[in-house]
């Protein structure tokens, strides 16, 4: 039965069209998958289903009859929520009173009768959670769970997951598809957003596929293949494959030993991490966000101070040899790029003082336009003009401009701090192939992400991180995703001396 259906549904900001001309039916009982590139349109139809956007035209109809949903609170009324890929919790309270935040309309609130109400929820839902214990003090999975028991204690009857296994262990993605199949046994209808293929290929039953905000292909997972998804999505043959060539390990580029570094609040974030890293190799980092990754790359990458322990590159102090690094951050945005600056101007942040940008205290438009318009044809960066601000590039461009910048001058350590984070196939596809070029050339590579296929198609070796340490690191050519996963986790520890 339908639930949701979208008929004409466009949407414009400026000149811009979002959304054209989208019809769309979402069924009760079926996991139904929204596909597209950056900027294809998914969020914006995403957010017209959940209220925070209205429709420039077109209708939306649930159970058949005609409505307007105006704002979030009336989405969540006719039954539509939408947990995003950065949970709304509040770490302080507890389960419990996480749920119940903003239901309650009186003044009297008998906390162990919502104690009891939320714990029989959870259980018929098979969704295992101590309703009594603190949201901060649970592992992100079940803080998903919570999440999602928020909105059918709320009586949600279709649920929109937002890139919903991007900070999950393997395991926790398997637990997480078992409780999507039985929402949608019992009833409810759920969208599923991802750019993971073979997630959508293993839980969804139908999947439409957006494209410069029109649909160009409405399908079953059972007619259709990852290969032919890709190709729908980014409108060109694409290699799902990374060709890869043997590994030829040269001279010892980075060492670190008994690293110690601490996080904004001052508590130690990276413990007694020791590794070598050699010219020509990939070392993946594996591991769930927020264990000491961001840290680590920041003090390799010369933009955090150790507590304790050694950064030595290529025979010689670190701190002398940071010209020769290429950081791509975690954040594009925040740390990677200064949005209101134009393209030609954030490709030359480390150069600008330098020649053939800089003469005599003055900066040469001519030197720094030539610069851009090199980059943008080496790397693709799609773009009206070289004036264009950072600000208004789609994500995989912007990731594309921090590249071109980073890698500019051969570097020979590479620290790459989630580079896929958030780009589609096509996108992923230029940022890795990027990358092994350099390794091609003989940099060495630090690859960290929370991607765990990633991790381990582009890795030579792959360290597993965990509450600050490395657990173990392994050859990527003879470990399973299943092995890694269990690590990911606080899997027993290995002992191995020589890291």
């Amino acid at each position: 039965m339908t639930y949701l259906r979208l008929e004409k549904i466009t949407k414009s900001f400026g000149s811009f069209l979002a959304n054209d001309n989208i019809n769309l039916n979402f069924e009760t009982g079926k996991i139904h998958a929204i596909l597209g590139e950056n900027g294809a349109g998914k969020t914006t139809l995403m957010n017209i289903i959940s209220g925070l956007y209205q429709p420039n035209d077109g209708q939306i109809y649930l159970r058949e009859k005609p409505v307007k949903i105006a704002s979030p609170h009336e989405a969540i009324q006719m039954g539509i929520g939408m947990i995003y890929q950065h949970f709304m919790l509040v770490p302080q309270l507890t389960v419990t009173e996480n749920i119940i935040l903003g239901t309650q309309k009186n003044w009297r609130l008998d906390l162990r009768k919502k104690q009891r109400e939320i714990a029989a929820l959870s259980q018929s839902y098979r969704l295992d959670v101590d309703v009594c214990a603190k949201v901060g003090n649970l592992p992100v999975g079940t803080q998903q769970r919570v999440e999602i028991l928020k909105l059918l204690y709320r009586q949600a009857k279709l649920l929109i997951l937002d890139e919903p296994t991007a900070v999950l262990t393997p395991t926790e993605v398997e637990s997480l598809f078992g409780i999507l199949r039985q929402l949608a046994a019992n009833g409810n209808a759920i969208i599923f957003i991802s750019h993971k293929l073979e997630e959508v290929m293993n839980l969804c039953d139908t999947v439409t596929v957006l494209r410069r905000g029109q649909i160009v292909a409405s399908t079953t997972t059972r007619q259709t293949t990852p290969q032919e998804l890709a190709e729908f999505m980014v409108g060109r043959e694409v290699s799902l494959q990374l060709e890869k060539s043997p590994v030829l390990p040269g001279k010892l580029v980075l060492s670190v030993q008994g690293l110690e570094v601490a996080d904004q609040r001052g508590m130690i974030a990276v413990h007694n991490v020791s590794f070598n890293l050699q010219a020509g190799e990939i070392l993946g980092i594996a591991g769930v966000d927020g264990n000491g990754q961001r840290e680590l790359a920041d003090a390799i990458a010369g933009v955090k101070s150790i507590k304790r322990g050694r950064i030595e590159f290529a025979n010689s102090l670190f701190n002398k040899a940071e010209r020769i690094i290429g950081y791509i951050p975690e954040d594009r945005q925040k740390m990677g790029l200064v949005l209101q600056f134009s393209i030609a101007q954030n490709l030359i942040l480390k150069t600008f003082k330098k020649l053939p940008f800089c003469r005599h205290f003055l900066l040469q438009p001519e030197a720094i336009n030539h610069n851009a318009k090199s980059a943008i044809q080496e790397f693709d960066i799609r773009a009206a003009r070289i004036g264009v601000k950072a600000s208004q590039l789609s994500g995989g461009n912007q990731q594309k401009v921090v590249l071109a910048r980073e890698l500019a001058g051969e570097p020979l350590l590479i620290v790459a701090m989630q580079p896929t984070r958030g780009l589609d196939v096509g996108a992923t596809q230029a940022v890795q192939q990027r990358l092994l070029v350099e390794r091609e050339r003989g940099a060495a590579i630090l690859y960290i992400s929370t991607e765990l296929e990633e991790v381990m198609a582009i890795s030579d070796r792959i360290a597993v991180m965990y509450k600050g340490e490395f657990v173990d690191i392994l050859d990527a050519q003879r470990t399973t995703i299943e092995e890694i996963g269990f690590l990911m986790g606080g899997g027993k520890r290995r002992v191995k001396d020589e890291l």
